[in-house]
């Protein structure tokens, strides 16, 4: 199994750790220094190895993980010197194939998009371009999605952020639920059970499209049908494509 660095340990890189651990990754897992209090429970908790520096960690990796923000890739660039062919994985939202190649020069870069889900090996993980070895490491995090085009993979990340926004929609929902009286919990398993119900019909029904899937249901004269009437006239679902603009039209501009 190839040894894995991880440049930059946060919290996204520290699920990815603990799912790689989890799915029978017994390769070495060296960790750099920052965020050295996450890094020694990966250690102790995960069989890590945390290095001195960067460079130690990209000398001894066969592949990398970076995982800083954004705006710190271009100090991590400076701090190290990766090998040629040297395989790069970027989790930094909105930084292209090229600008990676030009701040790693002569490293074999690819883009992966996942969450927080993938401790769980239950992630959406999403590559660009095509990449075997990434491929076979990583997809044991949850359910593999290949794109060949960066256009497409900025949509995924638009994607990706529908993950931390679904959470405030469901707490609405369960919150409306414990307003009418119903227990916290009870009313936390109703809204996640519904939610899971309608993803297994979705999964198992692939040839219909989801708005058939909700059609079936919402019937004329059903209950269903009555609160989507009222959900037809409010502008939520207006509100939910303006903030996916949004973070579109960042990812575009911020890789300009």
């Amino acid at each position: 199994m190839q040894s894995l660095g991880i440049l930059g340990v946060g919290e996204l890189t520290e699920k990815v750790v603990i799912g790689l651990r989890r799915s029978g990754f017994d390769g070495t897992i060296l960790l750099s220094p920052r965020n050295a209090e996450r890094a020694e429970a990966l250690v102790d908790g995960q069989r890590c190895v945390m290095l001195q520096s960067n460079q130690a960690v990209v000398d001894q990796a066969e592949w990398l993980i970076i995982g800083v923000r954004p705006e710190s890739l271009a100090q991590l660039a400076r701090e190290v010197q990766v090998r040629p062919g040297q395989r790069l994985v970027s989790l930094a939202a909105g930084v292209r194939l090229e600008q990676l190649t030009t701040a790693f020069p002569g490293a074999c870069c690819v883009r992966v998009m996942l969450s927080y889900a993938a401790q769980y090996n239950q992630s959406t993980v999403v590559v660009c371009p095509s990449d075997a070895l990434i491929e076979q490491s990583l997809g044991p995090l949850g359910n593999l999605v290949v794109l060949q085009d960066e256009a497409a993979f900025e949509l995924a990340t638009v994607a990706a952020c529908m993950n931390g926004w679904f959470y405030f929609l469901l707490h609405d929902l369960q919150q409306w639920l414990t307003d009418k009286g119903l227990p916290a919990a009870e009313a936390r398993a109703l809204v996640l059970g519904n939610l899971q119900d309608c993803v297994a019909s979705a999964q198992q029904q692939p040839a219909c499209t989801l708005k058939a899937l909700g059609q079936a249901i919402a019937t004329p004269g059903t209950f269903t049908a009555d609160g989507l009437a009222v959900l037809n006239h409010q502008p939520v679902v207006a509100s939910w494509g303006a903030a996916c603009e949004v973070v579109l039209d960042a990812l575009s501009t911020r890789s300009r």
